[in-house]
C-alpha cells in the first residue's frame, strides 16, 4: 500500500513558472491594493475592475507552463498516494500531470454565480458584465475573496489528518484558515518544509525537516530523501 503524501502549496511554487506571487513587498497585487480586487467589498464597489483584473490573470495563466516541481510532484504518484491541497488559483499542478489536487481559494478557469455557490462553470475566456447565469444572475470568477469562508477546508482537513508525509512548499503558512492545516497532522507524520526563506513554525508537535531551496530544488531534494525512507 503506498504512503500518503501531502502537499501544502503556495504562491511560492508558481513563481518558478513566472506567476507573480500574490502580493508583492509593497502589498500589492499587480499594481493593485488586494482589497480592490479580491474581496466582496471590492467587487460591489467596482465589478468592471474586479473582472479586468482577474480576466488579465487568465490571459497571463495561458502563457506559462508548469514548472519542474510541478513536474516531480506528478511523477512521484508512481510511488506514492499523492493529494496536493494548493492555495493557488492556478492550474500548474493538473498541467504537470498531478490528479488529486484541492483548490482551498478557488480556480481562475472558472466561474460562479454571484447567487448560487453551487452553480460553477469551466471558463477560460474573458468574463464580461451581462455574462449571467441560468436565472440571470452575473457570473463572478471562482475566487475565495478575504473575507469569505474556505468551504474546501472541510475536504483537507481529513487528508492532512492521514498524511504519512506532509510537505509545506511555497507557503509560508501565515494565511489562516489555510495555515492551521498542519495542526492536523498525525503525530507520527513527517512533515518537510521547502523554502528558500523558512518562517519559523511554533508549536509543532510533528518531526520537521527544512529544505532551504526553490520549489524545484527542494522537490528533488525531497524525492531524493524519501527514496531512502
Amino acid at each position: 500500500m503506498k504512503k500518503k503524501l501531502v502537499i501544502l502549496s503556495g504562491a511560492g511554487i508558481s513563481a518558478e513558472s513566472g506567476i507573480k506571487t500574490f502580493r508583492d513587498s509593497d502589498g500589492l497585487w499587480e499594481g493593485h491594493d488586494v482589497m480592490e480586487v479580491a474581496s466582496p467589498e471590492g467587487w460591489q464597489k467596482n465589478q468592471e475592475l474586479v473582472l479586468d483584473f482577474y480576466n488579465k490573470r487568465r490571459q497571463q495563466l495561458k502563457e506559462v507552463k508548469p514548472n519542474r516541481a510541478h513536474e516531480i510532484l506528478a511523477e512521484m504518484q508512481e510511488d506514492y498516494d499523492v493529494h496536493i491541497v494548493t492555495q493557488n488559483v492556478d492550474d500548474l499542478h493538473e498541467r504537470a500531470g498531478s490528479k488529486k489536487v484541492l483548490h482551498l481559494h478557488g480556480e481562475l478557469l472558472k466561474v460562479r454565480s454571484i447567487k448560487n455557490h453551487h452553480y460553477i462553470l469551466d471558463w477560460s475566456e474573458d468574463v464580461n458584465l451581462g455574462d449571467l447565469d441560468d436565472n440571470g444572475n452575473q457570473l463572478r470568477p471562482h475566487i475565495v475573496w478575504f473575507g469569505e469562508a474556505v468551504p474546501a477546508l472541510e475536504e483537507a482537513i481529513p487528508l492532512v489528518m492521514q498524511a504519512d508525509y506532509l510537505v509545506v512548499i511555497g507557503t509560508s503558512l501565515q494565511v489562516y484558515p489555510a495555515a492551521g492545516l498542519i495542526d492536523f497532522a498525525k503525530p507520527e507524520a513527517t512533515l518537510f518544509y521547502i523554502d528558500l526563506k523558512p518562517a519559523t513554525i511554533s508549536n509543532l508537535k510533528n518531526p520537521l525537516e527544512i529544505i532551504v531551496a526553490t520549489a524545484s530544488e527542494g522537490m528533488n531534494i525531497l524525492k531524493e530523501k524519501l527514496s531512502k525512507k
